[in-house]
């Protein structure tokens, strides 16, 4: 803080444990709104989120055996995997897809 100034930012680990997908998908878009909002930014980690609540991140951290393999914004994800020689099924969602 002391480096770039004061900042609003929200850590927030596994938030969905226990939880089903409609009130994960509800916390994460009042966090979007809130965050969006403040002009502040909030890193949520995930395990295994719905599409529809994938939809609703702005950038995304990929993480596959404790190594990044993708950081960036979320529109971006399937042209730099596909660029990596890995496609997306048609019918599969995105989400799903970056499950495996």
């Amino acid at each position: 803080e002391l480096l770039v100034g004061p900042a609003r930012v929200l850590f927030m680990d596994d938030i969905s444990t226990g939880l089903d997908s409609a009130t994960t998908y509800q916390i994460i878009k009042y966090l979007q709104h809130s965050t969006h909002a403040l002009d502040g930014t909030t890193m949520i980690s995930l395990l295994q989120p719905a599409p529809e609540t994938y939809e609703l991140f702005d950038d995304i951290i990929l993480i596959s055996e404790g190594h990044i393999v993708y950081q960036g914004p979320r529109e971006n994800v399937l042209e730099f995997f596909e660029f990596m020689g890995f496609r997306c099924p048609e019918r599969k969602n995105i989400a799903d897809f970056l499950q495996e």
